[in-house]
């Protein structure tokens, strides 16, 4: 398999989830979410070892989601808070929420349902266009190459598709 084309620095969802995309980093930013700010709260709410838990603030604050923040002196102790960059992983994870809920729900029903304050009701997250404000679906969206795109990868692609829309 071409690693390079998929993991490489031209690839967006490969470089978001080189940073969130363990279970373990979407755990200790759901807490963060949820109000945790210290390390023995995320330790003892997403139930990793304290080793994984430090590893992964490290890396959420190395990469902007989380900035650490001294509260005391002595001893020094630090808290963990969501920057911009972190609030904005807000839809995200609603969206994976909602659809464990919906394909991997255990017949106990949803472990948390979360309402949106502005009318009261539970938050149903839809995706929409920032123009129109129609949903978006797989049925009404079309990717194309960006400005960014590696042209090896592009051409790559095409090829793989090609070959099997020729095959009988």
């Amino acid at each position: 398999m071409r690693t390079d084309l998929i993991a490489g620095q031209n690839c967006s969802i490969a470089r978001a989830a080189a940073v969130v995309g363990d279970p373990w980093s979407l755990l200790v930013v759901r807490e963060a979410f949820l109000g945790s700010r210290r390390f023995a709260e995320f330790v003892e709410l997403t139930g990793a070892q304290p080793s994984v838990v430090s590893d992964r603030l490290k890396r959420l604050v190395a990469s902007g989601i989380l900035e650490r923040l001294r509260y005391e002196e002595r001893p020094p102790r630090d808290e963990y808070r969501l920057t911009t960059k972190g609030r904005d992983l807000q839809p995200i994870l609603l969206a994976l929420t909602t659809w464990g809920d919906r394909y991997l729900e255990q017949g106990d029903g949803v472990p948390v349902v979360h309402h949106h304050v502005d009318c009261g009701h539970p938050a149903d997250p839809t995706l929409v266009c920032g123009h129109c404000g129609e949903p978006l679906t797989t049925a009404n969206v079309r990717s194309v190459p960006g400005p960014g795109a590696d042209a090896a990868a592009v051409a790559h692609r095409a090829a793989v598709l090609s070959a099997r829309r020729t095959q009988p």
